[in-house]
């Protein structure tokens, strides 16, 4: 296994020619070496490969019992000085009966069969005229090629080394069972679930497959590996499209083409630090441990790393920006996000018989999502949008583009207007505690932030209102927030929504507005830096104090925030994974620099974070105190920021 856990594996479709065995092998023996040349740790081929899936009745036939066999040897002959392990697809003859069989080799050696446990006999398919169950196996092991070899179901092969990768193997059918046999091999330790397949084609069939593979794997917290037939099976009358798909804990990571006339192999990396992670948090997977037992475990034994190759790069995508989808599917999130923020918040104001809100209005990123959630929850309830008090409340550093936008995005929401200036208030406050105003340091910041919470809270108690909170996830994890200013609210529905899907949201509903105007102002809103305007503009008027000069840009946190929070992964890995997704972006020193700033602020604001107001959880990342992320106060952060030190 790769350093930070990432375990490199195969997919492969093979040219094939029905019963044609030597071509076959030749074939298979063709892609091992491509495949172990790109340091590949494990390969998977078709169900059935050796022989092809179709030959039918010809599986009962003394020419195709003696050539699957000889097929086998010349593959552990060819591959015989090769560390990559290669699971391929052959009848086994034994006990007067043919099995549908996995034979799992490596360096020459069979180091077991697994054999099908679920033969399909309905339909197009009847497996039962030639192959038997597992069930029907007389022993736990084999003579084959010359060697005893472990056969059975529910075998688990354990990869030894400093970090080891247990993966098991289940084919076709084993899956679309009722309790697919890769459940008990996950429970028993398989992090790897590695399926061949020969699945033929028909409408809305693949659809089923991919959404079958993703929900599986998510239900196994697995890595699954699957390759199925394709060109050149019989199409007497089915057709083979082959599909090699590589999916992770409930995300296809990679898939090939299909219909393709070509041969195929699909490569990618899985994350095995981040399976064990997800495993060890979930107690629903852990108390499933041990609900069946498998009838062995299979030592590997190797070195370190199984592939003796020091391969460089990780061959998976790396997203810049994890929160934010692309295409429908961002539509499709924007839209959910929606439904779960607006429903939190109808839940809130119809149990306090509330039905009148405040929201600071800044004409930034934050504020302006809120009262977009606060207008759509109003009109889902049949309240009148009057009743949502927006307040802009200008201060030192309040810019006119966003004052201007303040103003047009309130207008044209036809939400009720008003206008605070908490300039004399903080001049007034600043002689009561003896603050010189030309020094523009935490307490000339603060003060405004707590001036502004302190006007909506009270202008709240006096229409019996309900304070609506704007601070986003990414400013709580930074503590990018005055502690009982803008950190305090009634309810706060951005708190689980990072920056860079805060600016999605705004543009999403720009895009999808029919009002020109309120289009227009959402977008400029999402081009404009980002501020919370506590210091006086320059010269000429622009925008002074921007957050992201200050703590960092916030796609970079946010994929910080994605991988420590969603996954556990260290700041080295972290660090390596960032290099990737930015890449031409940001250098080596500029994600260091801020990756140091992540950890210690995360760290040293985590008091924030445990008072903080109620909220709806949206995603898989959420730092409610009462929900997902429970961390002392005063835990230190020395261990993480040291590490980062050490990054090269």
């Amino acid at each position: 296994m790769k350093q930070f856990g990432f375990f490199r594996v195969a997919s492969a479709i093979p040219g094939v020619k029905v019963a044609e065995c030597s071509y076959n092998a030749q074939q298979i023996e063709k892609l091992i070496k491509q495949a172990d040349a790109a340091g590949a740790e494990v390969i998977v081929f078709p169900e059935l490969s050796i022989t092809g899936y179709s030959c039918m009745d010809l599986f009962a036939t003394q020419t195709i019992k003696e050539q699957s066999s000889k097929q086998l040897q010349y593959l552990l002959n060819a591959t015989s000085e090769s560390n990559i392990i290669s699971i391929v697809g052959i009848p086994i003859y034994a006990w007067n009966r043919i099995f549908n069989c996995a034979a799992v080799i490596c360096r020459g050696n069979i180091l077991g069969l697994a054999v099908k446990s679920n033969i399909p006999n309905h339909n197009d398919l009847q497996e039962l005229r030639w192959f038997s169950p597992a069930s029907e196996l007389q022993e736990s092991t084999v003579n084959i090629c010359g060697q005893e070899v472990f056969i059975g179901n529910n075998l688990i092969f354990n990869i030894t080394g400093e970090q080891g990768v247990k993966f098991a193997v289940e084919i076709c059918e084993d899956l679309w069972a009722p309790v697919p046999v890769s459940s008990i091999h996950a429970t028993n330790g398989a992090q790897v679930i590695f399926n061949l397949s020969a699945n033929s084609e028909a409408i809305e069939k693949h659809k089923y497959l991919l959404s079958l593979l993703k929900s599986h794997s998510a239900k196994t917290v697995s890595g699954y590996v699957y390759s199925s037939a394709g060109f050149g099976e019989s199409t007497t009358d089915l057709v083979f499209a082959g599909d090699a798909i590589i999916a992770e804990n409930g995300k296809i990571i990679s898939q090939s083409e299909r219909f393709s006339i070509e041969e195929q192999l699909v490569i990618a990396d899985l994350d095995i630090n981040y399976l064990e992670h997800d495993r060890t948090l979930r107690n629903t997977f852990t108390s499933s441990e041990n609900t069946f037992f498998s009838d062995g475990i299979i030592e590997i034994e190797c070195e370190g790393d199984l592939s003796g190759k020091n391969y460089e790069g990780i061959l998976r995508k790396i997203e810049q920006h994890p929160f934010v989808p692309q295409g429908k599917e961002l539509d499709e999130r924007c839209e959910e996000i929606f439904s779960i923020q607006t429903a939190g918040l109808a839940k809130r104001l119809v149990h306090t018989n509330c039905r009148n809100a405040v929201v600071g209005i800044s004409g930034g990123l934050d504020s302006t999502l809120a009262i977009l959630v606060t207008v759509k929850t109003f009109d889902m309830l049949g309240y009148d949008r009057k009743g949502i008090i927006a307040i802009t409340m200008p201060g030192f550093g309040t810019t006119g583009r966003t004052y201007n936008n303040a103003i047009s995005l309130m207008e044209s929401l036809g939400v009720t207007i008003r206008e605070i200036s908490i300039k004399e208030a903080c001049i007034q406050h600043f002689k009561d505690i003896g603050h010189d105003l030309e020094n523009h340091n935490v307490v000339y910041e603060n003060s405004q932030a707590r001036e502004r919470t302190q006007i909506l809270m009270d202008v709240a108690n006096q229409l019996n209102a309900m304070v609506i909170g704007t601070g986003d996830l990414s400013e709580l994890a930074l503590g990018w927030a005055t502690y009982n200013g803008d950190h305090m609210s009634m309810y706060g529905v951005n708190g689980c929504i990072p920056k860079t899907l805060v600016k999605s949201l705004v543009e999403w509903v720009a895009n999808n507005s029919s009002n020109e105007i309120t289009r227009n102002t959402l977008l400029d809103i999402a081009d404009t830096p980002i501020s919370p305007e506590l210091i006086p503009a320059d010269d000429k008027g622009n925008i002074k104090q921007k957050t992201e000069d200050l703590v960092g840009p916030y796609e970079l946190h946010d994929f910080f925030i994605y991988h420590f929070m969603r996954h556990g992964a260290s700041p080295a890995k972290i660090f390596a994974l960032a290099k990737i997704a930015f890449d031409g972006i940001y250098d080596d020193g500029t994600i260091k620099k801020w990756l140091s700033t992540f950890f210690r602020r995360f760290f040293n604001q985590q008091f924030k974070r445990s008072c903080l107001p109620d909220g709806p959880k949206v995603g898989s990342v959420a730092l409610s105190p009462r929900g997902d992320w429970r961390m002392p106060s005063d835990a230190a952060s020395a261990l993480w920021l040291k590490e980062v030190e050490e990054l090269g």
